[in-house]
């Protein structure tokens, strides 16, 4: 599962990609982890336009990447949210605890 970084003065957008499922999702969350790592955003955007699909194991992986931006003393959004994964999100009440967009 392919994922995108780009950085920005104010921060940095990491575009997901593919089927965030149990398959993928430890994959996707180590190399989400070592993007972080890397780039150390204090304003980290999560670009989901290209998720085909998205069970409970992407809400571990939004939620490792969350646990990690708080450890740096930063903030986390998620943007372009495909329909689908939207509704997983709500149905778990995600944005009690991270921005959806």
């Amino acid at each position: 599962m392919p994922i995108t970084v780009s950085r920005q003065p104010e921060g940095a957008t990491i575009a997901l990609a593919g089927e965030i499922d149990h398959h993928g999702a430890r994959a996707m969350m180590a190399q989400l982890e070592d993007a972080i790592a890397t780039t150390l955003p204090l304003r980290l955007t999560l670009d989901l336009s290209g998720v085909t699909f998205m069970d409970s194991s992407g809400i571990a992986v939004l939620m490792r990447a969350l646990r990690q931006m708080q450890q740096l003393g930063g903030s986390l959004r998620v943007t372009a949210i495909p329909l689908q994964a939207r509704r997983v999100l709500d149905a778990a009440g995600v944005g009690r605890l991270i921005t959806l967009e």
